[in-house]
């Protein structure tokens, strides 16, 4: 990996490091929820770089993937809150998350996804297996009395790719895949009084553009093309329509769906709806580990 890439990560890392403790500090009873995102994108683009993806918010029993829109009535009150927030810089990506609970109740469910986070980045070096990250992983939520959720994973980071191979378990899935020097991971455990499985519910926000075709209506074309500079990078409802109406902007996605290629991310709930704590960090595989998000 050349160093100028190197540098890019870095810095990403520590951008989506200072917006994700913006976020944490905003996240307190009787502030919107929408706002909250508002402030912490915001953010980024001051510090010189762009949202990797929109900034995530799911409270309760929603995991991840909950992302406001214009019209969110949100206001925060007793919530166990999940913040995730995605950083890049000319595709390079930091993305990171914490758990905040503003009921006072659930400090050991989010001390589980902390304290997994912790023993996984300590297991994190060339040549360690996937199955052993996430061995400490299960490990260190189950000795807090807690699941992991099964079916979420941390991930590989890549050039403009925020799901990139590996795919890092949040249990021992005995796979005996290899860290590689010049990988970029995210480690992601999530922690659950529930049964440790999600599921997808609700209404997307949430998007991805893959593949490209072309399209006739004027407004949609316009569309896509903003859509399309977000270099196939999720993006949500609430930034296309700064730009275009509402009714438009509905338009185009429903059509941009019929042509197959337009993924959706909808809200991911607990299966039993019990509570959810999320903690990540970003890392550098090489002969020194470096935690990028730190």
């Amino acid at each position: 990996m050349e160093q100028s890439t190197i540098d890019n990560y870095k810095k990403a890392g520590k951008i989506a490091k200072e917006a994700l403790l913006l976020g944490r500090e905003l996240i307190k009873k009787n502030a919107k929820l929408l706002d909250v995102c508002n402030k912490i994108e915001g953010k980024i683009f001051s510090l010189g770089a762009k949202p990797a993806f929109p900034v995530q918010v799911s409270c309760n029993d929603i995991a991840a993937h909950y992302c406001p829109e214009d019209d969110d009535k949100i206001v925060f009150s007793d919530q166990l809150v999940c913040l995730d927030v995605g950083v890049h810089v000319d595709g390079c990506i930091g993305d990171n998350a914490c758990s905040v609970d503003l009921s006072r109740n659930n400090s050991d469910l989010v001390k589980a996804s902390q304290e997994a986070l912790k023993a996984a980045v300590e297991t994190v070096e060339v040549g360690v297996s996937l199955g052993e990250i996430g061995k400490a992983i299960q490990n260190a939520i189950e000795g807090f009395g807690f699941k992991p959720v099964r079916n979420l994973s941390g991930h590989g980071l890549d050039s403009f790719n925020i799901h990139a191979p590996p795919t890092i378990p949040n249990f021992d899935t005995k796979d005996k895949t290899k860290l590689e020097k010049g990988m970029v991971i995210a480690i992601e455990p999530f922690a659950t009084n529930g049964a440790g499985l999600i599921y997808e519910n609700g209404e997307p926000s949430v998007f991805a553009l893959h593949g490209k075709k072309s399209v006739r209506v004027g407004f949609v074309r316009n569309i896509l093309k903003q859509i399309e500079g977000y270099n196939g990078l999720p993006f949500t409802t609430r930034w296309i329509t700064k730009n275009f109406s509402e009714a438009q902007v509905r338009y185009a996605l429903n059509q941009l769906k019929q042509l197959e290629i337009l993924k959706e991310y909808p809200p991911l709930v607990e299966k039993m709806n019990g509570l959810v704590s999320q903690a990540e960090d970003s890392l550098l595989v090489d002969d020194e580990v470096v935690v990028l998000t730190q």
